[in-house]
């Protein structure tokens, strides 16, 4: 890529238009013009906004193509944007949207933590006391996992497997669609207690109640349910320090009986740390909200995973976005 000031000054003020998405979804505007369009006046008060600073949101999401003036002079938006972004939709990315609007201040001080070397925001996002963010990235964690867990479970061959583990997995959204694609499957969903709430529901709305259980602890320093054909890690790993993650795969794979997968989905570094971007922006994310997180390249993780106990490891053959990997060890010994 050339280099010049257009392109820098594009990338640098690019928070501008990702700004304006999570005010959007924040003042719930899609939802509201769900049922139709409306006049830009009446929209403003029903939302409870100023109105000239409404106007000026509604001019910039026009430009951003996700809002439309019609001739007689309505604001409506596109079915797919609606699809997308419409609380009511099934499809509903809004959760993960506010997530994202909850890590701005952080990285508004990333040359601090750069220059510290500790983080900016003073709670991780899973352990936060406010219940607003907790819902948004629990909930987010499923609006980006639902994306991709249907291309994993049909590429990740579970036959013959009777119980899967989804450590860390917040509100079970892969726990739910291995269980999908594998009729005999039986999972159980490992969190944090106040993760309950959200697996439960989630569990509910797919009907895999009588399959899915939650167990409710620290994957670190509690012992996981024993019997395990499968342990799942789903991002997770890049939120430990490098010892806490090597911890994490050994009590995992300690789960496991003889024969059984360890399976590891994380944002992967090329081997020469020289991208992908998103895994390379994400470990940023990890030093604005963690005390020592990071992300791997994949050979960093089939160490880890053989030294938790893997006798070989490989890298499931599947596309996925935001350079997405599944790793898989075996473990040693005979079922």
């Amino acid at each position: 890529m050339e280099w010049n000031a257009r392109k820098l000054l594009e990338l640098s003020s690019g928070y501008w238009a990702g700004c304006a998405v999570q005010a959007a979804v924040r003042l719930d505007i899609f939802t509201v013009l769900a049922a139709g369009a409306q006049d830009e006046g009446e929209l403003a008060r029903t939302l409870a906004c100023d109105r000239r600073g409404f106007a000026m949101l509604i001019t910039a999401l026009v430009a951003l193509r996700l809002l439309e003036r019609r001739a007689n002079g309505k604001i409506a938006a596109p079915a797919e944007v609606l699809a997308l972004l419409s609380r009511n939709s099934p499809d509903y990315l809004g959760f993960i949207i506010q997530h994202h609007a909850h890590l701005m201040p952080g990285w508004a001080k990333l040359a601090e933590a750069v220059r510290e070397g500790k983080p900016t925001r003073a709670d991780s996002a899973s352990h936060t006391d406010s219940e607003a963010e907790r819902e948004a990235f629990l909930l987010g964690m499923f609006n980006i996992a639902r994306l991709q867990a249907e291309k994993v479970a049909e590429a990740l061959d579970l036959s013959g497997c009777k119980r899967l583990i989804d450590v860390g997995g917040g509100p079970g959204t892969y726990a739910v669609y291995f269980c999908k694609k594998n009729p005999s499957l039986r999972a159980t969903i490992f969190d944090l207690p106040t993760t309950e709430p959200f697996a439960k529901k989630i569990v509910a709305r797919y009907g895999l109640a009588e399959r899915i259980d939650f167990a409710g602890g620290d994957f670190l320093g509690d012992t996981l349910p024993k019997g395990q054909d499968v342990a799942w890690l789903s991002q997770v790993l890049h939120g430990e320090t490098v010892d806490d993650a090597a911890k994490l795969l050994k009590n995992a794979a300690a789960c496991l009986v003889p024969g059984g997968l360890l399976c590891v989905q994380e944002f992967v570094l090329d081997d020469d740390r020289g991208g992908p971007a998103h895994a390379a922006l994400f470990a940023l994310n990890m030093l604005i909200g963690t005390p020592g997180g990071q992300t791997y390249t994949a050979q960093e993780l089939a160490v880890m995973m053989q030294a938790a106990g893997a006798v070989e490891t490989w890298v499931l053959d599947v596309a996925l976005p935001q350079s997405c990997q599944v790793l898989v060890g075996r473990m040693g010994g005979r079922v």
